[in-house]
């Protein structure tokens, strides 16, 4: 199949529409410093990056109208994509400040079910098996988003903005929520108030704990397993105490799953196997809550209608003339 990546298009001029989303997130983020400006760490660098961030976007557009193609399409959208990893962070820069949920969580689990799933989960399996079938499905949630978007761009062109637009647009919905719904999950959460609170089912309120505090419980299962350190090095490296509730592990995934069924039913079944243990292991190493995980799920049907809509009635523009 010839992608004809370096042939010259007659392209409209402008931004994407994932490049507007970004800015529109970019400015509210913006807005939400100023407020907490004396409380924030570093306020200027965040708005310094922001401001860099805003400047990139135009100058990538500026480029690609010297030289409008598919491989420039692809890489402006691709570095707005890749910029998730910075903004996902960034919310537990505003969200400390506000009194933790997890309490709340934790104690509706307990109702609910007499427990806590994600203790009883990965102690009923512990096995090496389960433990690294369970972690190569959770590191597996950034491959998928990079093989669906690789097939929309290789084979379903007409699509990938579209498809770019989704996931970043539903990944900003998902973040503003963590900055006002602090929740950081039982991997944090446990830690702080001591497993023995947890065994007795006693769930106290700790405020403004991870203002100060970022203690990660180590994962559970096999820990010599290949992909239960790769899950656990990255999680040290980049994961912060905030964006439990709703998982967007599950969200995005289960999101991705709807764009490859509507792709291509092969790429659906290549991934099925993958989605099916990401979305357990969301529990299974304490990342989330059952009720994170439930309500990834259902939000991320809620979202793909939302965010389709606002595609096609503010950006279904074709990329290409």
């Amino acid at each position: 199949m010839a992608l004809d990546l370096f042939k010259r298009v007659e392209s409209r001029k402008g931004l994407f529409a994932v490049e507007k989303v970004t800015l529109i997130y970019n400015l509210l983020t913006s807005i939400l410093i100023l407020f907490l400006f004396q409380q924030l760490d570093h306020p200027w660098h965040m708005l310094l990056d922001r401001a860099m961030i805003a400047g990139m976007t135009f100058l990538l557009m500026y480029l690609y109208r010297l030289a409008p193609c598919k491989l420039s399409a692809f890489v402006r959208i691709a570095i707005q994509m890749s910029l998730l990893s910075y903004w996902y962070p960034d919310t537990y820069e505003f969200n400390r400040f506000f009194p933790n949920l997890d309490h709340l969580f934790a104690s509706a689990e307990q109702w609910m079910f007499g427990g806590q799933p994600a203790i009883w989960f990965c102690h009923s399996m512990p096995h090496m098996w389960v433990s690294e079938a369970f972690n190569l499905g959770y590191f597996s949630y950034y491959p998928m988003i990079l093989v669906v978007t690789m097939y929309y761009f290789i084979f379903r062109y007409e699509l990938f903005e579209k498809l770019s637009f989704v996931i970043v647009t539903t990944f900003f919905i998902y973040y503003l929520i963590y900055i006002f719904v602090p929740v950081a999950g039982p991997q944090y959460y446990f830690p702080a108030i001591g497993l023995e609170n947890v065994a007795q089912g006693n769930f106290p309120s700790i405020g403004d704990y991870f203002n100060h505090h970022q203690e990660l419980l180590p994962g559970p299962g096999y820990d010599h397993g290949f992909f239960y350190n790769l899950v656990e090095g990255s999680q040290q490296v980049g994961e912060r105490p905030t964006a439990a509730f709703p998982s967007s592990h599950v969200g995005v995934s289960t999101l991705l799953m709807i764009m490859a069924w509507r792709g291509s039913r092969k790429l659906f079944a290549f991934l099925l196997p993958f989605y099916i243990l990401l979305c357990g292991a969301t529990v299974y190493i304490q990342a989330h809550y059952l009720i994170d995980a439930v309500a990834g799920f259902i939000s991320a049907f809620v979202l793909y209608v939302l965010v389709t809509k606002m595609y096609k009635r503010w950006f279904a523009v074709p990329m290409f003339k």
